[in-house]
């Protein structure tokens, strides 16, 4: 084994998003495994690393449990848990020991229980030591905001984060974000393994029950079960496979991590701008490609006010442009951009550490021209985006494959 340059996606599987009271992390996690394996055409005796990825469940040794039930081979396994990036991260960290060339084979899990969760974050808390802001030491800088500046519950922090973005360069109201979220519902109804596919009129959407204004319940995601799965490979292994296989894999032209990058301040709100576009902007390095030369985005929208500012922080539009993007039609299925055809967050479900690979999962099916009613027609290139409060960013960038 030597380094590889190129990196490929040659199974991929993510499970039917929803309630699943009858499974639980570890069936889930193997059903996507056993899937992506079957889709790849490999067993799990190839397969040189395993990361397991899981936030919610504190389930340090989920690798390992999944092992026993898809195949013990002694390979190292890597527990991940990154925000709602940790899918990403695993499909990374596998990623990374391919191109490294200690591996040929690597495998990647992200699962999640979470159905009935209620609202994720920080409201409602009991204050402890650390919530007594300081000028100095440990919590000088990041005292928690909730009930300072804000909250630091999801649907709030995310009303906040769309607002301030209005607030900047104008052009948006509570109408153009009930809107994207309409589009991701319409969406939704060819997704048979969305967690819900239901369309929504305009007027359902923004008279529902409102939770963060702007954001009414249809507008933020669902919390529910999932899981998804990937292997990957690379460009030496590809090549002695069939040709079925190498018409099926599809290329990791770019896999990118970011964090905050420091900022002087105290009390601010959570940036989720910042490092998305160092993520981005990397990428398209990486790839030599440009938004332009996107032909699907499957982005982190855990609400109806993220996608908004992600249009921008992706730079599909000019800064500061992204509610006309919105209006020009660009990204619905249909437009010049497609963007969440899979119905995004708010109708497919956000598992989170599952989210990250079920996004790339739906980029690589209409890669391979197996997307189904939602077909992206001749696509080629995709990008799948995820973020997680804490804050870490992945972006990866898939090219459909030549053979």
């Amino acid at each position: 084994m030597s380094a590889s340059d190129e990196v490929w996606i040659l199974g991929i599987r993510m499970t039917k998003f929803g309630k699943h009271p009858d499974l639980d992390t570890v069936d889930l996690a193997a059903q996507a495994a056993l899937g992506a394996l079957a889709d790849a055409g490999v067993t799990m005796a190839d397969v040189g690393v395993l990361a397991a990825g899981n936030l919610m469940q504190a389930n340090a040794g989920l690798g390992q449990q999944l092992q026993k039930q898809i195949g013990q081979t002694g390979i190292p396994v890597y527990n991940v848990a990154n925000a709602c990036a940790t899918g990403a991260t695993a499909l990374r960290t596998a990623i990374m020991a391919v191109k490294a060339g200690e591996v040929d084979y690597g495998m990647a899990v992200g699962v999640e229980k979470l159905s009935g969760a209620g609202l994720l974050g920080g409201g409602g808390k009991k204050k402890s030591d650390a919530d007594v802001w300081t000028p100095a030491g440990r919590y000088g800088a990041v005292a928690p905001v909730d009930g300072r500046i804000g909250t630091e519950t999801m649907p709030g922090v995310f009303a906040q984060i769309g607002t301030e973005y209005g607030h900047k360069y104008g052009g948006t109201s509570f109408e153009l974000f009930a809107k994207i979220s309409e589009k991701n519902h319409a969406h939704s109804t060819l997704n048979p393994l969305a967690a819900y596919q239901k369309r929504f009129t305009l007027e359902q959407i923004m008279s529902d029950v409102m939770i963060a204004y702007p954001n009414t319940r249809p507008m933020c995601s669902a919390n529910c079960d999932g899981a998804a799965a990937a292997i990957v490979c690379n460009g030496e292994t590809l090549k002695s496979l069939s040709l079925h296989q190498r018409r099926r894999a599809v290329k990791v032209s770019a896999s990118v991590l970011t964090t905050d990058p420091y900022e002087a301040g105290c009390q601010v709100l959570p940036n989720v701008n910042t490092l998305t576009r160092n993520a981005a902007k990397t990428a398209y390095e990486q790839a030599g490609v440009g938004p332009g030369d996107l032909d699907l985005v499957e982005l982190h929208d855990c609400f109806a006010t993220a996608e908004l500012v992600h249009y921008d922080n992706l730079m599909l539009c000019e800064e500061g442009g992204a509610a006309d993007f919105f209006d020009s039609g660009a990204p619905w299925r249909d437009g010049s951009t497609p963007v969440n055809v899979s119905g995004g967050l708010q109708s497919k479900g956000h598992p989170i550490a599952a989210t990250g690979i079920a996004n790339i999962w739906e980029v690589c099916h209409h890669l391979r021209g197996e997307a189904g009613d939602r077909q992206i027609e001749n696509a080629a290139v995709g990008l799948a985006h995820v973020i997680g409060l804490g804050s870490a960013c992945g972006v990866h960038i898939l090219e459909k494959s030549a053979a």
